[in-house]
């Protein structure tokens, strides 16, 4: 299969340029395609476009605005296995993954913002017969408004998926974008540009710059005519462009990282609590923000567990991510496949690890032989102020301790700069209820993980992020409300 040569995608038209960066399927090392390495040249060109479109596109009726949307979801869902297979080459997940979570989602995520807009109540009108200090008549009203060009910047752990999250919302409340994918997993974003042109969304109301973060990402962020940003990536670049545009006063929505925990309280479901925590920490490779880092478990229960956990894990077979036995692929990019195998090899060291083997003894068949694969790993008694407990690894790699009672598993829940979400396995009703008010995350799933309400706010607590996501926040945040006061003397109505 040849390489696919990205172009960027502005005003409509897709634009060569002089470098490229060669993005390679994990699983292989194959180049799977040629990424422009797009300057702040091209992310200006872009800027202006979307600029010039924002006039007539924030004007246009909602339900406009919703057909146009509802057809990008329609061809995401005509696409569906050619895009699962791009994703998985591009980002080493299994295809299956891919066809199953990934593009459906992705489809469902513009799908439900053209759903919210469909049905607006965003004015509010009131009547004050006694304008204070006339005798006039005051009508105010309150509507929310398109802010203007958005700078979508999202991550390579689920491509399709996140960008969707993004472009949906910023698009359906009015605004234009530029949209600049990771430059490690862009070519589906590249495919949507297409199925975009097939919609018909007019020119310069999506507009796509590819290239590294530091280049066309910065120029993005610090665009003086790009008012909101939304970034999806690492607590570090978050903190970073919260930085650089604290000056210039943006609009900032983060979507950061996490250092996940599971609670099993001793009268768990055990069966359901393992099952759970094994694909909570092995999905996708680990690589999901969302992804179980730590466990605690009660220790009256702790031996079960285990025995249990580690029988779920090995069903996480490691292979071919195209073969569909798969259900570990292959981690994204040698400097992120580097950084996992170092904590194993220091948990190894340190004599942590209970289960997994790390790149060794995969057995995987030759045409993924040279791939970037990990080994699902378990690691136990591991002291709570140990990196393998503070620091993200984003990998399939878990830590499990004990705890002896509720406060201290709140406790040792709690002790992380990091508030995105956790877990909660417990059959006492009384407990569900006053367990996940004590934890500082942002979601906290009971008895289960990763059901996700799109209307429900989602984002992070802490280093997590900043602000959150879901029909009345994306609209919050893609909008600036607005009041517009009329005053009229009723004496000279006729």
């Amino acid at each position: 299969m040849e390489p696919i040569v990205i172009q960027n995608y502005i005003n409509g038209e897709f634009y060569p340029t002089e470098e490229y960066i060669d993005s390679v399927d994990p699983a292989t090392l194959e180049i799977v395609s040629k990424v422009p390495r797009s300057k702040a040249e091209e992310v200006d060109k872009a800027v202006k476009s979307a600029e010039a479109a924002f006039e007539s596109w924030s004007i246009l009726p909602p339900s406009k605005r919703a057909q146009f949307i509802f057809k990008i979801a329609d061809l995401i869902d005509a696409n569906l296995e050619r895009l699962a297979l791009l994703e998985s080459r591009d980002q080493g997940k299994t295809v299956g993954a891919a066809r199953m979570i990934d593009i459906p989602r992705a489809a469902e995520n513009f799908r439900f913002f053209a759903k919210v807009i469909s049905n607006p109540e965003s004015e509010r009108t009131t009547l004050s017969q006694n304008a204070r200090g006339t005798p006039f008549t005051a009508i105010s009203s309150t509507n929310r408004v398109p802010v203007g060009v958005a700078g979508l910047i999202s991550p390579w752990n689920l491509p399709l998926y996140l960008l969707s999250w993004k472009i949906g919302p910023a698009l359906a409340f009015g605004n234009t974008c530029v949209c600049k994918p990771s430059e490690m997993t862009s070519t589906t974003a590249f495919e949507l540009c297409k199925l975009m042109v097939e919609a018909g969304l007019p020119a310069g109301v999506c507009n796509m710059v590819f290239g590294y973060g530091h280049e066309a990402g910065e120029a993005l962020v610090l665009h003086p005519d790009v008012p909101l940003i939304s970034f999806t990536g690492s607590t570090a670049i978050g903190a970073r462009i919260m930085e650089k545009t604290a000056p210039m006063v943006k609009k900032v929505s983060l979507e950061l990282g996490g250092k996940n925990p599971a609670i099993i309280f001793e009268d768990a479901d055990i069966n359901a609590a393992a099952a759970g925590c094994a694909r909570s920490s092995f999905t996708n490779q680990g690589e999901v923000c969302l992804c179980t880092e730590r466990i605690y478990v009660h220790e009256s229960v702790y031996d079960e567990f285990m025995q249990k956990f580690i029988a779920e894990a090995r069903k996480f077979t490691v292979g071919d991510p195209r073969n569909p036995a798969t259900r570990c692929g292959a981690l994204c990019g040698k400097p992120h496949y580097d950084k996992v195998i170092s904590y194993f090899e220091y948990a190894k060291e340190k004599g942590f690890v209970v289960y997994g083997h790390g790149k060794n003894n995969l057995e995987l068949p030759e045409n993924v032989a040279k791939g970037l694969f990990v080994h699902p790993t378990i690691c136990t008694n591991v002291p709570e102020d140990d990196k393998m407990v503070t620091e993200e690894i984003f990998g399939p790699v878990t830590v499990v301790n004990t705890f002896s009672s509720e406060a201290e598993a709140i406790q040792k829940a709690n002790a992380t700069k990091y508030g995105l979400c956790a877990t909660v396995w417990s059959q006492d009703l009384s407990r569900v209820q006053r367990v996940p008010r004590k934890i500082k995350a942002a979601t906290v799933w009971v008895n289960c993980w990763l059901i996700r309400d799109l209307h429900m706010p989602f984002g992070g607590m802490k280093t997590s992020g900043v602000g959150r996501e879901s029909a009345v926040e994306s609209m919050e945040f893609f909008t600036e409300q607005q009041t517009i006061c009329s005053l009229f003397d009723p004496r000279s109505s006729s």
